[in-house]
């Protein structure tokens, strides 16, 4: 409880105001990081244990923002990195990143996924032991400039779950990393290239026709799963409020991903919200505004109205 109030505390104080983005000590994330290099072959693995620990000490001991967080509230995330392609010659990788950012649920010992995809332009250029340092008004590290991006992007989700966009002010420091980044040669950060790229999330969640999606975040999470343990009728009727967010957002931005991909992390965990809860009326609610977001998941989103 003490950490799920701190937390929402702080997040607060972004939401009025009251916090600037800077650089000071209280670490926010409790990152694993995973390097599978079982694809590369005739290499020693010392380049890529030596990648791994690189980035975790990147992600773990930079203080990101002034937000003071102890260390059992650190937000959870994980950075699955599967390298496809390595060049010992040019330092070279080519990888796909899985990542998946977490938080705890009030009143119980599950912790839901707050937001998780796949990145399959994950390229930089790595030396064994080379140090990763990240400064925001000058990006010339691609490594950096992803994992960066990332790291802010974990922590304003996680604080949009406690509060009203209660991340804006981080998702801001993202915004500003995307900007400077469109002058890199590496992929996934242009404008318009594609759809589920680093440019079109962060664009699409900052969106103000895709406000609805980011409400979706604290009616969700803080009014939904965090109220299901005191009142399960309670928390579930938020949450069904919160999925008509998602159809708006939908609606109002048609193109955008951010529906289709929340709604695929997601599955597993709203199929058993509603699996043998809640009216009928509820469950033919959700699953037409399911079905209609992601058909590829139909099969799922018939096993709420049984």
């Amino acid at each position: 409880m003490y950490r799920h109030l701190n937390r929402l505390i702080l997040s607060l104080f972004l939401f009025l105001g009251g916090v600037s983005i800077s650089l000071i000590n209280g670490q926010e994330l409790n990152c694993t990081v995973k390097v599978n290099h079982s694809q590369i072959q005739g290499t020693s693995a010392g380049v890529f244990e030596s990648l791994e620990t690189a980035i975790s000490e990147f992600m773990n001991n930079r203080s990101w923002t002034d937000l003071q967080f102890q260390k059992a509230e650190r937000i959870d995330c994980n950075l699955n990195i599967t390298v496809k392609k390595y060049n010992a010659s040019t330092n070279a990788f080519s990888c796909e990143l899985l990542f998946q950012v977490t938080r705890p649920v009030f009143n119980s010992g599950y912790n839901t996924v707050v937001f998780s995809m796949r990145d399959t332009e994950f390229t930089f250029s790595y030396q064994e032991q080379d140090a990763l340092e990240f400064n925001e008004n000058n990006l010339d590290n691609n490594l950096t400039a992803m994992l960066a991006y990332y790291a802010y992007l974990f922590i304003g989700m996680d604080l949009d779950t406690f509060s009203p966009m209660g991340g804006t002010e981080v998702l801001h420091v993202v915004e500003s990393i995307v900007n400077s980044a469109q002058s890199m040669s590496e992929p996934g950060w242009k404008a318009f290239d594609k759809t589920n790229n680093r440019h079109a999330i962060i664009n699409d969640y900052m969106d103000s026709s895709m406000e609805p999606f980011r409400n979706l975040q604290y009616k969700y999470y803080r009014q939904g799963l965090d109220e299901m343990a005191q009142n399960a009728d309670r928390g579930r009727t938020a949450i069904t409020e919160a999925l008509e967010m998602l159809k708006e957002a939908s609606s109002e931005k048609p193109l955008s991903q951010l529906p289709q991909i929340f709604t695929d992390f997601k599955r597993d965990e709203i199929v058993n919200i509603y699996s043998g809860h809640g009216t009928e009326k509820e469950k033919q609610q959700v699953y037409d505004i399911l079905s209609d977001i992601n058909a590829n998941q139909i099969t799922y989103w018939k096993k709420i109205t049984k």
